[in-house]
């Protein structure tokens, strides 16, 4: 049978209330995700100033963040297996928000990476957790709704970064990452009361074995995992890139005015966000093939423009574009590997994935440096184009 297929019809679309309840349990929490990680990116250049770090001091103590989650991720999956994804995703909403009121605290590099470790591993924990219980809900109401809960964290991360640049010049690094502590244990106390009180979903018939245990996965299924986590690999590399040298790009090769730069990656955020708010529908009118296929094609002829365009406009038109292209391939990937192989389906895919997220920025430095960015850039569009091909090798 088609693994990547049309999931639902017009006629089965009624959700249950237990279903619905959790759903919007499960959006609060990636919601959540997305607000915090956003509120502590926004106040880094002032935490820069406070530990007196220099620029390369800091980006090894930021490495604590990416080998915290890294690290996490394939023992969340397991954690899942042996406790529940529910009771997990709030053990990891509660120690997120502490995390992040501990890097204001810090009055050196050392001191600053060693707390982005705790940080990071909250952040990769939660990330697993939620994506695996929305992908028991996904199983349950055979509609492809993940696109929804990655444009949660999307809008989430806009908020978030929106607020965070908006009192950024009235308040502390300390208040307002404390601030954000507070507000992430009031909402974890609430969607968490909720998600602990609400079942997991019972696995569909075949995806279970005759004695009621979740299918073993053959050779051939775990190399699919593989392949789905290289498809996320693809997207957070294009994402990372351009969150890091999207706003240079602009300003540097086109002399953008650095207020317009920084719109750059705004573009490609909202129109990611717009994408995934839609990637429901698409998903039930085309499948999931024609949306990797459709979206790494996208992506990679967004990415062309943006980087090689002449002019500013063409270039945030480029940016866009690629963020439409991108939005869902992301969510069809995980969502993929966690049906085939439950919560370490979605530990592979989110961890291949968020090492793309960290192999994209330094990748493209070094590229950067040997030829040009705007060429660099381009890595971009080949991984996008990567993805849709992939995609197409594996709709069966």
């Amino acid at each position: 049978m088609p693994l990547l297929n049309k999931t639902t019809s017009a006629a089965s679309r009624a959700t249950p209330p237990g279903l619905a309840r959790l759903r919007v349990a499960l959006t609060v929490f990636f919601a959540l995700d997305g607000f915090i990680f956003a509120g502590w990116v926004v106040r880094i250049p002032a935490i820069k100033e406070q530990t007196g770090a220099s620029a390369s001091d800091l980006g090894l103590a930021l490495l604590g963040v990416s080998a915290g989650a890294v690290i996490t991720m394939t023992l969340t999956g397991r954690l899942c297996r042996r406790f529940g994804s529910h009771p997990v995703t709030v053990a990891c909403g509660v120690l997120l928000p502490l995390s992040i009121a501990l890097p204001p605290l810090t009055h050196s590099a050392l001191s600053l990476g060693l707390v982005l470790l705790v940080f990071g591993a909250a952040y990769g924990g939660i990330n697993v957790a939620m994506n695996s219980a929305a992908v028991d809900l996904v199983a349950a109401l055979r509609r492809p709704i993940m696109p929804s809960f990655h444009a949660a964290f999307s809008l989430g991360g806009m908020v978030g970064a929106g607020l965070g640049g908006l009192i950024a010049a009235s308040l502390s690094p300390t208040r307002h990452l404390l601030g954000l502590t507070v507000i992430g244990l009031l909402v974890t106390a609430v969607a968490g009361r909720a998600l602990l009180r609400l079942e997991v979903p019972v696995p569909p018939a075949d995806r279970k074995d005759a004695d009621g245990t979740p299918k073993r996965l053959d050779s051939r299924a775990r190399r699919l995992v593989i392949v789905f986590g290289l498809i996320a690999l693809c997207t957070a590399f294009g994402e990372g890139a351009l969150a890091d040298w999207g706003a240079l790009h602009l300003e540097q090769d086109l002399a953008a005015h650095p207020g317009l730069a920084a719109a750059g990656y705004s573009c490609f955020a909202l129109a990611m966000t717009i994408g995934r708010l839609s990637g429901t529908t698409l998903l039930e009118r085309l499948g999931q093939t024609p949306i990797l296929v459709a979206g790494g094609t996208t992506a990679a002829v967004g990415m062309l423009l943006g980087a090689l365009a002449p002019t500013i406009w063409l270039a945030l038109l480029g940016f866009a574009i690629t963020g439409l292209g991108l939005a869902n391939i992301f969510p069809v990937a995980v969502e993929r590997a966690g049906a085939m192989a439950g919560p370490n389906g979605v530990a592979t895919a989110s961890t291949l994935g968020y090492g793309g997220m960290l192999l994209g920025p330094p990748a493209i430095g070094f590229m950067a440096d040997w030829f040009t960015l705007p060429i660099a850039l381009t890595s971009v569009a080949i991984l996008a184009a990567v993805a849709a091909l992939i995609g197409y090798t594996t709709r069966r």
